[in-house]
């Protein structure tokens, strides 16, 4: 007899693009805190928003997965930096922390971006 593993139910919410969406809003804000003008329009986030979730909906299980895994990973330490930022900000704006965290941020959008077209 063999073992399957059960087919893993959707989790509620676990839209890509809409992850993909929140990480850019999270690198807005962090530009806005370093200085910089956003580069991203609103028009623009909500074409690559769309995008990715067709990518993902064509995409092989496997690289699902791996997406899912990253986009956690991302938004996870995104939101830690952004929290303290945010914190240390009360007194003056950390800019060299905040562009340091934009630049690890937009990387890891682009890291998800090539993962989920190939």
């Amino acid at each position: 007899m063999t073992h399957h593993a059960p087919p893993r139910p959707p989790v509620a919410g676990a839209d890509a693009g809409r992850q993909v969406a929140q990480l850019r809003e999270a690198l807005r804000l962090v530009e806005r805190i370093a200085g910089r003008p956003a580069r991203t329009g609103r028009d623009a986030l909500l074409e690559e928003a769309a995008q990715v979730s067709e990518a993902y909906e064509r995409a092989l299980p496997v690289v699902q997965r791996r997406f899912d895994a990253l986009a956690t990973e991302t938004a996870a330490w995104a939101a830690a930096g952004v929290e303290a930022l945010l914190i240390a900000g009360a007194a003056s704006p950390p800019r060299a922390a905040a562009m340091r965290l934009a630049a690890d941020l937009d990387r890891a959008l682009t890291d998800l971006a090539v993962l989920i077209r190939r």
